[in-house]
């Protein structure tokens, strides 16, 4: 033992050896050994617990961006008076000239009333061409069903081929489910712009056959978005032969602002631009603060569980007092003293935080699984779509992210045991054997 005290390498074998020993607690050490055990189960969970929450939260970002983009131009233009765009070919043509542009979407839009003999809602209605329908990537998945391939030939993938001949709609899968409609039905359309009469505008209503039901797994696309052909809108929401605005696609969607001043002088005076950011700046600004609220919020849970290593340790310097004044006889030095109590503390949040990795990970990787189980045990849903418009739990981990996580309850965990292991290193050994 003499020897083995007088190594003074830091981390040497017998600092190992008594950091390893003190973490496994005699029978009149129990209590230690609780506050250790509830230590290490706060950093695991609360590290496995952020790691979740954040994967969740980048899911809902990623989710939400890709549906959004997916039914939707980056950029659209629209009159500033509002009225329909009657030159829109010309201006479509010098937009398609600016790099980077992918699509030039002209389409008309209007708000009706949708109604069957079950029920009735309002929809979004809008007119676009087969080829423009078909450069929607949100439009185009599995579960898209059309009239112009047979259901039941599992070999054939759906087309869109013949949207402009068929003079009929294709509709969302919840607004489909609710008027209990399919491929070769009928829903009455009501549009309250339609011809003028000497009482004012007269209520435009007409029958559309259901040619094709579409899923994008978002509920205000799913339950209230209606796609009729082009001509068809522009008769029935007259429009004569101009559209309500023109959407634009380019390669970067993240980069839309450095694209503002290229597309305002193709399109001339008189129009305003709208691009997806500032649509949607509102929620994705909301859903930002929420995402660092939680995660400060959630990281209390490992500075909970940091402050039970504080005073685990503590108790530990107490009950030690004895050993750490032998050792210093023997000599040990201060440092190594330290070094020990510093390794107890620090195995605790290594091996809390590396657990709480694993079962994050696990957990979020499987989430959909445990999303199901829950529901199935419970008899309730954990996820309604009508109130986070997605159809499923998303769950995107980021590994720099996740790194951060770890890196951040080691630390806390290091710096909780400093302290304790100063308290230890400082402990003069003639007091602690005074009374011996």
């Amino acid at each position: 033992m003499d020897r083995a005290a007088g190594d003074t390498r830091p981390f040497a074998g017998f600092e190992r050896l008594l950091a390893l020993r003190y973490l496994r607690a005699r029978r009149r050490e129990g209590f230690i050994s609780v506050i250790s055990i509830f230590s290490f189960l706060g950093i695991m969970l609360g590290v496995a617990t952020l790691i979740v929450v954040m994967a969740v939260m980048n899911g809902f970002r990623t989710e939400l961006l890709n549906k959004i983009l997916g039914f939707s131009g980056h950029a659209t233009i629209v009159s500033e008076d509002r009225e329909p765009i009657a030159n829109f070919k010309p201006i479509a043509d010098r937009l398609s000239l600016i790099p980077g542009v992918t699509s030039i979407i002209p389409f008309v839009e209007g708000q009706a009333l949708a109604t069957s003999s079950v029920t009735s809602s309002f929809v979004l209605v809008h007119g676009v061409t087969e080829a423009d329908l078909k450069q929607l990537k949100g439009l185009q998945n599995d579960k898209l069903i059309t009239a112009f391939k047979d259901p039941n030939a599992i070999d054939e993938v759906p087309t869109l081929d013949g949207f402009d001949k068929a003079e009929g709609i294709i509709i969302g899968r919840g607004l489909a489910d609710r008027h209990l409609l399919g491929p070769g039905s009928t829903l009455t359309i009501i549009s309250p712009e339609g011809p003028d009469t000497i009482m004012g505008n007269a209520p435009r209503i007409r029958d559309f056959t259901v040619v094709g039901v579409f899923e994008a797994g978002m509920v205000q696309y799913d339950d209230g978005m209606i796609y009729m052909p082009l001509p068809d809108a522009q008769e029935y929401f007259v429009s004569e032969s101009g559209v309500s605005a023109i959407e634009l696609m380019i390669d970067r969607p993240e980069e839309i602002d450095s694209y503002l001043p290229a597309i305002i002088d193709a399109v001339g005076p008189g129009y305003s631009i709208l691009t997806w950011k500032g649509r949607n700046q509102t929620f994705f600004t909301a859903l930002a603060v929420e995402r660092n609220v939680m995660f400060f919020i959630l990281a209390l849970i490992i500075l909970v569980a940091a402050f039970n290593v504080i005073s685990g340790m503590i108790m530990l310097v107490k009950d030690k007092a004895h050993d750490i004044a032998i050792l210093r006889t023997m000599g040990a030095t201060r440092a190594s003293i330290q070094r020990v109590f510093f390794m107890t503390g620090a195995t605790i949040g290594v091996l809390g935080t590396v657990a709480g990795v694993i079962l994050g990970v696990i957990f979020a990787i499987n989430i959909d699984r445990i999303q199901d189980g829950v529901e199935a045990v419970f008899g309730t849903r954990v996820f309604p779509k009508e109130i986070y418009f997605l159809t499923q739990l998303p769950a995107d981990i980021d590994p720099v992210q996740t790194g951060w996580v770890a890196v951040m309850a080691l630390v806390l965990s290091f710096t909780a045991t400093l302290y304790p292991s100063w308290r230890a290193a400082r402990l003069d050994p003639v007091e602690a054997l005074r009374y011996e």
